[in-house]
């Protein structure tokens, strides 16, 4: 009887189990679906939906959490695109679709995929926007700059060291 024992092991120590579920997880938001077996789908599911919901509310220490767990792809992916697209929606990210079993050794095969999100609210075409901003502003001052230099004349200060040198000497 399994009376008040939380979790599933998959023939797993806990150093392969959390490799596991990032694994799992980072493919899921970087590809938006998987195929993997029922069990391992039944187990990455509420891991995956727990991600998404820190990711919603944009802390730095949330934030970090994720960091740490996902590769820079799927984290950057996650924040700017997946987790306002679910703003509106409280759970139930995902779907798990069971399929037909594995040939080799008869497993029980399902597919764990995101649900559709509202692509209008994502945060990457706001960062595009600011860059392309900030590329015009470096540019004009790049001229600016270049303007200034080229008005003064130039000074080499070895020329200028070695001349109050001499006349020190003198």
């Amino acid at each position: 009887m399994r009376h008040r024992v939380f979790g599933r092991k998959l023939s797993r120590d806990i150093n392969a189990r959390k490799a596991l579920l990032s694994n799992l997880a980072t493919s899921l938001i970087v590809n938006g679906k998987l195929e993997t077996t029922v069990a391992k789908a039944k187990f990455a599911g509420p891991y995956v939906e727990k991600l998404i919901t820190s990711a919603k509310k944009d802390r730095l220490f949330a934030n970090r959490k994720l960091a740490s767990v996902l590769s820079p792809a799927a984290f950057k992916k996650l924040v700017s695109e997946i987790a306002p697209g679910f703003s509106e929606r409280h759970g139930g990210y995902l779907r798990i679709v069971k399929q037909i079993s594995r040939r080799g050794d008869n497993a029980q095969m399902a597919r764990l995929e995101l649900l559709e999100w509202d692509k209008t609210k994502s945060k990457a075409r706001e960062v595009q926007k600011v860059r392309k901003v900030r590329k015009v502003s470096k540019v004009s001052k790049a001229k600016v700059i270049r303007s200034k230099v080229a008005t003064k004349p130039k000074q080499n200060p070895r020329k200028s060291a070695s001349k109050s040198a001499k006349s020190k000497k003198s």
